[in-house]
C-alpha cells in the first residue's frame, strides 16, 4: 500500500463537547433529513472513531452514552482531556455563552482539528480571542455553516453564472424568536445571530464577497422595546442590492433567498430549490419570460451534515481546505454587528 493510500484510509478519533439537540438528539427527528447531529454525522463516516463526549447535563450525557457503545463519557470537558488521548477532531456543540470557554479550551488540548457550532461566539471581540488562540497554537477551527455543504446550495453557486448579471438578492428569516433584546446579549438567545449567521454567511458565500455598510430600516420593537422586525440592505460590487429581511413575530420558521440576475433566477430555501431561465415568452409575443429550468435534477439529500464531516476527513487528508474557516463566521459576526449598531 503506498503512503497516500495508507493515509487516506486512516482512522480519526473523534469526542464531542454537548449532548444535546444539534450534538445528539436531533439525529432522532424523523422529519429531518439524516444525519442531522454531530453524533450521526461522525458515526456515519466510516473514516471517523467517536471515542468520547462531555455534557454537565447527566440526562443527555447518560443517553448518549447508551446509544454510542465502547465511547466514554465526562461530566466536563476538562476531566475528558485530562483522562483520553487528545482526540483528532474536537467538536463543540454547546450553548452560545460557553463557546469562546469551550474553543478556547479545546485548543490548548492540541486536537488537529475542531468543529464549532454556529455563531462563533457571542460578540466578534470573542471570536476574535478564539482565532488568536486557534493561529497560536496552530489548530484550525471549522465552523458548521451547514449550507456551505448542502448540494441544493452548491448547485445554486453553480448556477449563478446561467443567470446573467446579479440584479438583486433578497434573504428572509422568519420565526417567533426575537431578533434582538440587549438583556439577551449575555447567552445568545436572540435570532439575529442565532439564526442570522445562517443568512448573512450563505450570502457572503455564494457572492465571495463581504456585506457591509448596511442601510437599515423597517425596525419594528414590541412591548418590551424587543427588535421584532428590520430590514438591511446592501452593495456589493456584484450585485446591486442584497437585502435581509428578518422577523421574529411570525407564527412559523421560514429560510429562503430570492436571487434574480438579467437573465434567471434562483429561489431556494428550507425544503425547496427553484432554478429558472430567461426563454420565449408562452404568453406574449415578441417577449421572454423566466421559465422552470427542466434539466436540473435536484438530489434526494442534500448531505448538508454529512458533507461537513467529510470535508473534514478530507481537510485532515491533505487533499482539500476547509469549506468554512473560522475567518469566514467571524466576518459573518462583523456584518451582524454592523446591522445590531441601528437597534441601539
Amino acid at each position: 500500500m503506498s503512503v497516500d493510500s495508507k493515509k487516506h484510509s486512516q482512522i480519526y478519533t473523534a469526542a464531542l463537547i454537548g449532548t444535546g439537540r444539534i450534538g445528539f438528539s436531533l439525529g432522532f427527528d424523523k422529519k429531518r433529513e439524516q444525519p442531522a447531529s454531530h453524533t450521526m454525522a461522525l458515526l456515519g463516516n466510516k473514516r471517523i472513531k467517536l471515542i468520547a463526549a462531555s455534557d454537565t447535563d447527566k440526562e443527555h450525557l447518560a443517553e448518549w452514552g447508551d446509544y454510542v457503545k465502547g465511547a466514554k463519557t465526562f461530566s466536563s470537558s476538562s476531566e475528558m482531556y485530562k483522562t483520553i488521548p487528545t482526540p483528532d477532531i474536537i467538536t463543540i456543540a454547546v450553548n452560545e455563552d460557553s463557546h469562546m470557554k469551550e474553543c478556547l479550551a479545546a485548543i490548548a488540548a492540541k486536537p488537529r482539528l475542531i468543529i464549532l457550532e454556529k455563531p462563533v461566539a457571542l460578540n466578534s471581540t470573542e471570536a476574535e480571542e478564539i482565532a488568536a488562540a486557534s493561529e497560536k497554537a496552530g489548530v484550525p477551527v471549522m465552523v458548521n455553516h451547514e449550507r456551505r455543504f448542502a448540494a441544493d446550495y452548491k448547485m445554486a453557486k453553480d448556477y449563478l453564472k446561467q443567470i446573467g448579471k446579479l440584479q438583486t438578492i433578497r434573504g428572509e428569516l422568519y420565526s417567533g424568536l426575537r431578533i434582538y433584546g440587549k438583556e439577551f446579549e449575555k447567552d445568545g438567545t436572540y435570532s439575529l445571530i442565532h439564526d442570522g449567521t445562517h443568512l448573512v454567511d450563505i450570502i457572503n458565500w455564494l457572492l465571495d464577497e463581504k456585506l457591509s455598510n448596511p442601510v437599515v430600516t423597517g425596525i419594528f420593537k414590541d412591548d418590551k422595546n424587543d427588535i421584532r422586525n428590520f430590514s438591511a440592505h446592501f452593495s456589493t460590487p456584484s450585485c446591486a442590492e442584497v437585502t435581509i429581511s428578518m422577523s421574529g413575530r411570525s407564527r412559523f420558521f421560514s429560510f429562503g433567498l430570492d436571487i434574480l440576475g438579467t437573465e434567471g433566477r434562483i429561489c431556494l430555501g428550507n425544503g425547496y430549490a427553484k432554478f429558472y431561465k430567461r426563454q420565449e415568452s408562452k404568453l406574449y409575443t415578441g417577449f421572454y419570460s423566466l421559465s422552470k429550468d427542466k434539466t436540473v435534477h435536484l438530489p434526494k439529500k442534500t448531505g448538508y451534515f454529512s458533507n461537513m464531516i467529510q470535508n473534514a476527513v478530507d481537510f485532515l487528508d491533505g487533499i482539500a481546505n476547509l469549506q468554512s474557516p473560522l475567518s469566514a463566521a467571524i466576518e459573518d459576526l462583523k456584518t451582524l454587528e454592523e446591522i445590531k449598531t441601528a437597534f441601539i
